[in-house]
């Protein structure tokens, strides 16, 4: 069940992120039966890896913290919709249920190529329909509206 408390904290993280000038707005946290298990955000610049997105960062700490590669139990919050190299690593990784504030549309007016890699990739028509959640988009808008403010190096 979705808690905005726990997108609170995704925020939190992006906003960091931002920041600190590790990386665009995104931030994520793993959670387990109603507790955080990590959270992380985009640290593709200030690592040089270019799959350090948000949800990656979260996914590695929690399946760290946890000693498992197995994430079934848990569920995902972000501030952007989940690139499809992080949606294969949510896949891979067994989470449950993905809740995110702002679309791929959104990711791509602040300069990222989201939508134009999911395209290649086919898309997300496959997915179940109760997989994804898009949950307090205005919220989430709000740090994407900051970061597009600042003199941030886009990639």
């Amino acid at each position: 069940m979705y808690k905005k408390e726990f997108m609170e904290i995704a925020i939190g993280e992006a906003r960091e992120g931002i920041l600190n000038h590790d990386g665009g707005p995104f931030g994520a946290v793993v959670v387990k039966n109603g507790e955080v298990i990590a959270s992380g955000h985009n640290r593709v610049l200030s690592s040089n890896d270019s799959t350090c997105h948000g949800e990656i960062d979260a996914i590695r700490k929690a399946e760290g913290k946890l000693e498992t590669y197995d994430l079934s139990d848990c569920e995902l919050y972000t501030t952007g919709e989940p690139c499809t190299m992080c949606l294969a690593a949510i896949l891979w990784a067994n989470i449950r249920k993905v809740y995110y504030g702002c679309r791929l549309s959104d990711n791509e007016k602040i300069g990222f190529r989201d939508a134009k890699f999911d395209e290649m990739m086919g898309g997300r028509s496959d997915l179940p329909d109760d997989f994804m959640e898009e949950k307090d988009r205005e919220m989430c808008l709000e740090v994407f509206r900051e970061y597009e403010k600042m003199n941030a190096k886009r990639y």
